[in-house]
């Protein structure tokens, strides 16, 4: 098993930003009859924030970045590392982790990195960036992590597009010695990649004028070879699976109690789906916060989402003992243990 303790690193704030163009799905004419209220229902997406052609993930973070900076009162050149995960950055080549060094004028020392994930990618670009600081010669850093899915979805797709949302969000951390720091489990399952894949545009299988002709594949869903594909049924039972497995495996091997946990946060997949993962692992109704209704599934973007939207005011004056989880895309899952306190979140900007 992927176990890993990481000391000496503190979370300090948390932001977010997301497109001002909402999509509502009760208006979608993608669904027919009562197609629209029973999606909401069962996956507990009514709205999400949608980009335009101009917005990158990297604008989102971009600004999300911005703010928290300023609100923690940080000198951008103090900030040593950047991390930055999606899978719709601004070019294949060069990283977009470069473009923000110099967008949020960070030093030309700072390390920059990109990394490819998705559902999982907060839980993993936060075991990088914590694995960089600890020793403490780095002594700031920030996790930049979102997507913007909407771009890579059919509009002729009900089972992607009323899903998924825009969001770009970052994660301020600092070398504490003081810190009772971060405590992780991993996994991941090659053998289903093909779950959630955009099956063309890669070097395994580059595009051709091929890749952009539409096929029904059944009523409701058409696409062609450059859109989302999102097997329900094969990341539904993956899902209800492996989040439960992780978090118990997280908290067996640090001897952890539910009694320690103030609030779990998952990768918002869908409401259905977290329901069976909160009920399989008899947790609270409480302590398990959503951000799906107004944002949607938002990739890696979605748990500290969620943080903010839920638990801005509690987290903002008070410690608290959090565990997250992220699954999905790859196939890949983590779950981490940390605690907070006192957490400079900024209101969810707009653009």
């Amino acid at each position: 098993m992927s176990f890993l303790e990481i000391k000496n690193v503190s979370i300090k704030g948390v932001s977010g930003c997301v497109p001002s163009t909402t999509d509502l799905n009760e208006s979608l004419s993608i669904f027919t009859g009562e197609e629209a209220h029973k999606f909401i229902e069962s996956t507990g997406v009514a709205e999400r924030h949608v980009s335009n052609i101009n917005t990158t993930t990297a604008d989102l973070c971009f600004y999300a970045a911005e703010k928290l900076i300023g609100e923690l009162h940080w000198d951008p050149t103090d900030i040593d590392c950047l991390i930055f995960v999606t899978q719709t950055p601004d070019y294949i080549l060069p990283a977009t982790s470069n473009l923000l060094q110099f967008r949020l004028g960070l030093s030309q020392n700072t390390f920059a990195l990109d990394i490819s994930s998705g559902c999982s990618g907060w839980v993993y670009g936060l075991s990088v960036i914590s694995s960089l600081l600890s020793s403490g010669n780095f002594r700031k850093g920030l996790l930049l992590t979102g997507d913007t899915i909407s771009k890579i979805c059919s509009d002729l797709d009900k089972s992607t597009q009323p899903l998924f949302g825009d969001a770009g969000t970052a994660t301020a951390l600092e070398f504490d010695n003081k810190s009772s720091g971060l405590k992780f489990h991993f996994g991941s399952d090659g053998d289903g990649y093909q779950a959630i894949i955009i099956p063309d545009g890669g070097f395994r299988s580059v595009t051709s004028p091929d890749s952009f002709i539409t096929e029904k594949i059944e009523s409701g869903i058409s696409r062609n070879r450059t859109n989302l594909i999102l097997d329900g049924m094969n990341v539904f039972s993956f899902g209800i699976n492996k989040a439960p497995e992780s978090v118990r495996a997280l908290m067996e091997y640090y001897g952890l109690t539910d009694e320690e946990v103030d609030y779990y946060l998952f990768h918002q997949a869908n409401r259905y789906m977290n329901e069976k993962i909160r009920k399989k692992l008899k947790i609270s109704e409480l302590k398990v916060p959503y951000s799906l209704r107004n944002y949607g599934n938002t990739s890696s973007a979605s748990i500290p989402i969620t943080l903010i939207n839920s638990l801005k005011e509690v987290a903002q004056t008070n410690q608290l003992n959090l565990l997250a989880c992220g699954f999905g895309v790859g196939l890949s899952w983590g779950s981490v243990y940390f605690n907070t306190e006192n957490l400079c979140i900024p209101e969810i900007i707009n653009i």
